[in-house]
């Protein structure tokens, strides 16, 4: 799941196949539309008969077919980020299974790199409100199959993007995909390696502030 953007949710098979992957753009409804893309996610998916599990008896209980939940974790704004990481972990927690987190940008430059496997480095740049821009700067994939990323995620200005980017090839994603964030997840556990910590990726903090204490007013 993604909503580091967009809303984003996909599945995957064992074998990196997508199996279903469903979005829906736009910055705001986030929590209105995650729960929707879930359930055609896996009503596509159990169509297709990847998320059915029958038991063969009582000795034999059904086992649930889904290993991990992949988290998107941004960079993103606060709140939209922080609904599609909240569904993650409730969905893997009701499932048993554990939450794996992937930098959103990770995705990102992974469907650049199965596109058209660029030759030098490339920059993703996602849009942070504001008149700012996040980027990333990549450079093929590692040994794992993940981006390598020689830059990690900074906030600019927008009106300082081309001085600061210069002839680097940028680009510009305004949606993320719920496949390719779980493609990254699962080139993870299969390394063993952890990609990014449990806090999400905001880049700049919240705007709400705790209240200071009131001020005494005087007789």
């Amino acid at each position: 799941m993604d909503t580091s953007l967009g809303s984003a949710v996909g599945l995957i098979g064992r074998d990196g196949r997508t199996l279903a992957d469903v979005s829906q753009t736009g910055r705001l409804g986030h929590a209105e539309a995650i729960g929707s893309l879930l359930e055609q996610v896996l009503a596509a998916a159990t169509s297709a008969g990847a998320t059915s599990a029958t038991a063969d008896s009582d000795e034999h209980p059904a086992q649930d077919p889904l290993t991990h939940v992949a988290a998107g974790m941004g960079p993103g704004p606060f709140t939209g980020l922080r609904i599609g990481i909240a569904a993650a972990r409730a969905f893997a927690l009701g499932r048993g299974v554990p939450v794996i987190a992937v930098p959103s940008h990770h995705a990102a430059a992974l469907e650049v790199i199965e596109a058209d496997a660029p030759a030098e480095p490339f920059a993703i740049l996602t849009d942070a409100r504001r008149r700012e821009t996040a980027v990333t700067v990549y450079e093929g994939i590692d040994v794992d199959g993940i981006p390598h990323a020689v830059v990690d995620t900074v906030l600019v200005p927008q009106a300082d993007v081309d001085r600061k980017l210069g002839a680097l090839r940028r680009i510009e994603v305004t949606a993320i995909s719920g496949a390719a964030v779980a493609r990254i997840a699962r080139r993870a556990v299969a390394a063993g390696r952890t990609l990014t910590g449990s806090e999400p990726l905001y880049l700049r903090p919240p705007d709400a502030r705790v209240p200071t204490a009131p001020k005494r007013v005087g007789p």
